[in-house]
């Protein structure tokens, strides 16, 4: 009851995935987020299948205490997963996804739409570790490249940096907190895997959440590397007021001619 009225009073934003299949078979599922804490508003689920359970392959590096009795992430996929736990990764769909601002639309193979969908349900659903990713929902990008996705997550941590230093907090502007994060993304993806793992007949549900795994995977090797390729595209910013770059107009350091 007291969920019922947090629902009625709690303005939602409301994402609409429709996997369409060559055989004319679809498959709808609606995502409400808190318009303003993000959180999933999550479906009635009077049933919970036995791989939701917190104690089952729980995550190495999981904070959540005893007292919790399912994991919160595996509760809110839990749907998703048993909808497509007989499909394969490989078998190729059109994933329609609507938005308040607009709609996507793209024919890829089924693994690539669930990854989409599988994420933004992981960093919605109330897990600590998860959670790190949650204002990246607020801006939701189905289909996102590996660059995309690195860039939009980068930017993403430093608004939040920029927000703790109007706050006086000390802000991480090396992005070395962020890595640690990826890092702990990466413990809970393999658990999570292990749970789908045992929850699916064919492969769909892992391979979209290996997807997942691969952008955590990259985003050390993008900060370190990466970002030196997107440079240029900041040359505006990087230049002196004359037009030259910043860093080829530093003063070499004269020499000493005192000696």
């Amino acid at each position: 009851m007291v969920d019922d009225v947090r629902q009625q009073n709690t303005k939602t934003l409301r994402y609409i995935y429709r996997f369409r299949y060559e055989d004319h078979r679809e498959k709808e599922f609606v995502i409400e987020l808190d318009e303003q804490t993000l959180e999933l508003l999550p479906d009635p689920s009077p049933q919970l299948p036995e791989w939701t359970k917190l104690k089952y392959s729980q995550c190495e590096n999981c904070p959540l205490s005893d007292d919790v009795t399912h994991c919160p992430v595996a509760v809110n996929i839990a749907r998703v997963v048993n909808a497509f736990r007989e499909d394969v990764s490989y078998e190729t769909t059109v994933v329609t996804v609507e938005t308040p601002q607009r709609t996507y639309m793209k024919e890829t193979t089924l693994q690539k739409g669930l990854s989409s969908i599988i994420g933004i349900y992981m960093v919605t659903s109330n897990c600590p570790i998860m959670d790190k990713l949650r204002p990246m929902s607020r801006f939701h990008l189905p289909f996102a490249t590996p660059v995309e996705t690195f860039f939009r997550s980068i930017s993403s941590y430093l608004t939040a940096q920029y927000l703790l230093m109007r706050k006086g907090e000390e802000p991480d502007w090396s992005l070395t907190k962020l890595v640690e994060i990826y890092k702990a993304i990466n413990v809970v993806n393999r658990g999570m895997s292990q749970r789908l793992l045992n929850a699916s007949e064919k492969d769909a549900n892992v391979n979209a959440l290996v997807i997942l795994h691969s952008f955590g995977d990259g985003i050390s090797y993008f900060i370190e590397s990466g970002l030196d390729e997107l440079e240029p595209m900041f040359s505006v910013f990087l230049s002196s007021p004359d037009g030259k770059s910043r860093r080829s107009s530093e003063t070499p350091h004269s020499k000493n001619t005192s000696s």
